[in-house]
């Protein structure tokens, strides 16, 4: 029998727990066909864990994580908590964030393909968008989200200043960029990494020390390196140029929603957040998978949000957290012929629910 594992489930917010049990469904049914124990917990999250507990985060949930194979989590936050004033630091006012912290699951791995029956619902070409199959690697637990000073102050002559700091150790940088130097030698071979270092000293310190962990330890690996802004036009006009993109927080952040345009919607992209890489075929955790949209509170409750950025997290999840990618390719293919089938929810055209479409996935499955 295979070693059991035990998955934490935050249903999250908004369209978090309809997306949830879609991905849970998907989870079980795979962990029962491979013979997986299966041990799953639920717990609260986001608004949710506030509403019940007045924190975005509870202590038990932290402690649950870090002993935990896996972390699936829905979407968090809403207007409705939008204007709590906590004070602190973002790990106080983000149940997500200060989960992430907390794992230290500094490597978020976001990847965006286009699929050809999806050709129609992305923004570009059809020549410009065939073939896109991009890795986004965001450095998640440094950076300006974190970064101290931070505050909105009120000067003497009432005017208010506001400040971040984009702090990063070059120890930090260097454990991300030898992440994203090992998933572009798995993939295809090439790494772009992102920043501003024409303006900002933290950019400086970043292309440095990426430039010498590829040169010292990933020789084979081809390297460019490309300032922010010119990185987006370039990943607009020639996406298939592109198969790594190792990013900081922020740039990460910007760069992996607009590859979401590539798939065809937000709905589309999953994640894996991870503390280290291992060989594959090889367990990895804890690590927090989830699907890269928002709550979603306009449509929450109506049956309508597209289950597949959180059935392919989960795929994610047992390729690097239960080390089983022949089960993760057997997910995508599933979602693959899904897609291929027309069945689709509005976001991508289509008219199927939330329930259609993951029945649809758990028949290809079968």
């Amino acid at each position: 029998m295979a070693e059991p594992a035990s998955i934490l489930v935050l249903a999250g917010d908004g369209i978090g727990p309809e997306v949830v049990a879609a991905g849970v469904s998907v989870l079980e049914h795979v962990s029962h066909a491979a013979g997986i124990p299966l041990q799953v917990e639920e717990d609260l999250i986001g608004g949710a864990s506030y509403d019940r507990y007045g924190t975005f985060c509870r202590n038990e949930v932290v402690q649950k994580a870090m002993v935990a194979d896996g972390v699936i989590v829905g979407a968090v936050g809403g207007p409705k908590w939008d204007a709590i004033a906590i004070e602190g630091t973002p790990m106080d006012k983000d149940g997500l964030v200060r989960l992430r912290k907390e794992l230290d699951t500094f490597a978020c791995l976001r990847p965006a393909i286009s699929y050809r029956s999806l050709f129609r619902c992305s923004p570009f070409r059809e020549d410009v968008v065939a073939g896109v199959d991009v890795m986004v690697l965001r450095e998640l637990c440094g950076g300006i989200y974190f970064g101290e000073p931070r505050g909105v102050h009120q000067t003497a002559d009432d005017e208010f200043e506001a400040f971040d700091a984009n702090f990063y150790t070059s120890d930090e940088i260097a454990r991300v960029a030898r992440v994203g130097f090992a998933l572009a030698r798995r993939r295809r071979g090439n790494l772009v990494s992102v920043d501003k270092a024409n303006v900002m000293e933290s950019g400086v310190l970043w292309r440095r020390v990426v430039t010498a962990i590829g040169a010292r330890e990933f020789p084979d690996v081809a390297l460019r390196h490309l300032y922010a802004d010119n990185a987006l036009f370039q990943l607009v006009r020639t996406p298939r140029s592109f198969d790594v993109i190792l990013g900081d927080n922020l740039f990460g952040d910007l760069i992996s929603d607009l590859a979401a345009a590539f798939a065809g919607s937000l709905g589309m992209l999953p994640s894996a957040s991870l503390r280290e890489l291992r060989p594959r075929g090889e367990r990895c955790g804890p690590g927090i998978y989830e699907p890269v949209h928002g709550s979603a509170p306009d449509i929450a409750g109506k049956g309508i949000a597209n289950p597949l950025g959180t059935i392919l997290s989960v795929a994610m999840l047992f390729d690097y957290g239960l080390g089983r990618p022949d089960l993760a390719d057997i997910i995508n293919t599933a979602v693959e012929r899904t897609l291929a089938g027309a069945e689709l929810t509005p976001d991508l055209g289509g008219s199927a629910g939330t329930e259609a479409v993951t029945a649809a996935v758990l028949r290809h499955l079968s």
